[in-house]
C-alpha cells in the first residue's frame, strides 16, 4: 500500500513539473523587438511589454504598471534611447536591479544614418550598396546622399527634425530581417547567460527563427520584386532599412520626426515632390493622422495606403514580426500595383 501511494505521488509531482526552469523576468520596450524575445523565449516564459496597443514609442508616456514591471526585471530589452527616448531616465532609476540590453547596439547590425529632412532626393539603385557596418549585403547609405533637400525647399518647422543627441544612426533597425536576425541572436546569448538551466532551449528556438527569417526575406524579395522601381512616400523616415533590404524606392516622408506634426509649408513641399517624382502612393501609419495623408495627395494622381512599422494593430507574440513585415510588402505590392 505504501508503495502503491509512493508511487502515485512521485507521479503526481512529475506531472506537476514544468517542462523547463522557471524563466527570468524579461521586460521587452516595443512590439517587434518584443516579438523577437517571445520567440527565443518560446516554450520557456513569457517577456513583458511596455509600450502596448496601438501606441507608439515616440509619443509614448510610461504608466505606473510600467514603472513596476522595470522595478522587477531581470533583464530589459530595448532599441536605445534614440528611438524609446521616455525610457532613458526611468531605466537610470528603475531598472538599476536588471541587466538593461540596447539591442540598438548587438554585433553584426547593418546600420544606416539618419537622413535629414522630409522631401528626399530621387534614389539611384544602381550604385554598390553599403551598410555603415558590414552587416550583409544590399544595404547603401544614404546618410551623405540626403543630408538636405533640394535647394530652396527649407522648412518652415525648424524644429521638425530628429534630435540627434543621442546618436547618428537611424533607430527603425528591426525593418530589415537580418538586423532582426543579428538582434535575435543577442536576445538568445542574454537568456541564456542569465538563465543558464534553459540555454539548450533558447539556443534551439534561436534555430527555429533564423529559420522563419530566412524563409520571409525570400518572400519579401518576391513579393516586393514587380513593383520595388515605383517611387512613394511615408507617413515618417522609418523604412530605411527595409528599402535598402529590397531595393524599393522610398521618395520622402510627410514628417521626419513624429512628435511634430508638420506645417503647412512642409505639406505644400510633399505635394510638389509627389509630382515631380511621381510617386504612386502615400502611406499613413495607424498610430498617427491618416488625414495629413488625404491633405498631401489632394490635386495628385497618389494613391493611398498604410503601413505599420510598430505593428500597433497586431496582437503581441512570436508571429508578430512575421505578420508586420508580410504586411508591409503586402501593403506596398497592393497599392503600388493598383497605381498608374
Amino acid at each position: 500500500m505504501k508503495s502503491t501511494t509512493a508511487l502515485l505521488f512521485a507521479s503526481t509531482l512529475l506531472l506537476a513539473s514544468p517542462a523547463f526552469a522557471a524563466a527570468p523576468n524579461v521586460v521587452v520596450s516595443i512590439k517587434p523587438v518584443h516579438s523577437l524575445v517571445a520567440s527565443i523565449m518560446q516554450g520557456i516564459g513569457e517577456p513583458s511589454l511596455i509600450v502596448e496597443g496601438g501606441a507608439s514609442p515616440h509619443t509614448y508616456t510610461m504608466k505606473p504598471s510600467n514603472a513596476a514591471a522595470l522595478q522587477a526585471a531581470k533583464v530589459v530589452f530595448w532599441v536605445g534611447p534614440g528611438l524609446e527616448a521616455f525610457l532613458d531616465k526611468p531605466l537610470d532609476t528603475l531598472g538599476t536591479g536588471a541587466q538593461v540590453v540596447e539591442l540598438g547596439e548587438a554585433p553584426g547590425l547593418a546600420k544606416l544614418k539618419f537622413r535629414e529632412g522630409g522631401a528626399f532626393e530621387g534614389h539611384d539603385h544602381g550604385e554598390e550598396g553599403h551598410g555603415e557596418e558590414a552587416g550583409h549585403e544590399g544595404h547603401e547609405d544614404h546618410g551623405d546622399a540626403h543630408a538636405g533637400e533640394a535647394e530652396g525647399a527649407e522648412h518652415a518647422d525648424k524644429h521638425d527634425d530628429h534630435d540627434h543627441a543621442e546618436g547618428e544612426f537611424d533607430m527603425h533597425m528591426w525593418l530589415d530581417p537580418m538586423n532582426a536576425k543579428a538582434m535575435a541572436t543577442e536576445i538568445e546569448k542574454t537568456l541564456a547567460a542569465a538563465d543558464p538551466a534553459n540555454a539548450a532551449a533558447y539556443k534551439a528556438n534561436l534555430e527555429k527563427f533564423n529559420a522563419r527569417i530566412d524563409a520571409l526575406d525570400k518572400s519579401l524579395a518576391e513579393t516586393v520584386a514587380a513593383v520595388k522601381d515605383k517611387p512613394f512616400v511615408v507617413f515618417h523616415d522609418a523604412y530605411q532599412y527595409f528599402e535598402n533590404r529590397y531595393q524599393v524606392r522610398v521618395a520622402g516622408s510627410i514628417t521626419v520626426s513624429p512628435e511634430v506634426l508638420p506645417g503647412a509649408e512642409r505639406l505644400s513641399e510633399i505635394r510638389a515632390k509627389i509630382k515631380e517624382l511621381g510617386a504612386t502612393c502615400v502611406f499613413a501609419e495607424p498610430q498617427f493622422e491618416p488625414k495629413l495623408v488625404s491633405v498631401v495627395i489632394e490635386g495628385t494622381p497618389a494613391k493611398s495606403g498604410t503601413l505599420d512599422p510598430e505593428a500597433g494593430t497586431l496582437e503581441a507574440g512570436p508571429d508578430l514580426y512575421f505578420q508586420m513585415m508580410e504586411n508591409i510588402g503586402a501593403s506596398l505590392k497592393e497599392c503600388l500595383s493598383s497605381a498608374s
